[in-house]
């Protein structure tokens, strides 16, 4: 209940809107474009998972991780993962919305990225939190794949491959 109320109250209230984008190409840059600040949260796992890993007690490379060295790894290979479903359905997403709904872009990349930095830090915490950030994460994720599907085989069934 809390990403549709999140995302709808910043459609409303923030003040900025989606340049004119008319042609498939100019939306899938838009999207290609936005999709890169939703790499900040996995970069930065990156960052600290190597931190980690060089500040860790342990000097062989193939022995046991230690829990600080394991919650960063997991953070980055699961964020690495849904970050590739982000980014080809927002994709998909970004040719099928109207343009006055292309300000739901910034939105869902800003979503993105704050749901894997409050996955990360709720895993960090305590294991049994990381389910808040987790689907805050794929939830949204979801719809947009519903939405996709919807386009393309009720919406435009005639240029479902074109």
């Amino acid at each position: 209940l809390l990403c549709p109320c999140l995302i709808y109250g910043a459609y409303v209230f923030l003040p900025f809107d989606a340049p004119l984008l008319p042609t498939v190409s100019a939306r899938l840059v838009y999207a290609l474009r936005c999709a890169a600040f939703a790499t900040f949260p996995v970069v930065l796992g990156m960052i600290i998972s190597g931190i980690s890993r060089l500040c860790s007690s342990a000097l062989e490379p193939f022995g046991e991780l230690q829990r600080e060295v394991e919650i960063h790894r997991t953070y980055v290979s699961q964020s690495v993962q849904l970050f590739i479903l982000y980014f080809f359905n927002m994709a998909v997403l970004a040719t099928y919305l109207p343009q006055e709904l292309l300000k739901l872009i910034p939105l869902l990349t800003g979503l993105f990225a704050i749901s894997r930095l409050i996955f990360w830090l709720s895993y960090a915490i305590s294991r049994s939190f990381r389910v808040f950030g987790f689907s805050m994460t794929f939830l949204p994720l979801l719809a947009m794949l519903v939405w996709n599907l919807y386009g393309m085989f009720v919406l435009e069934p005639e240029n479902l491959l074109s």
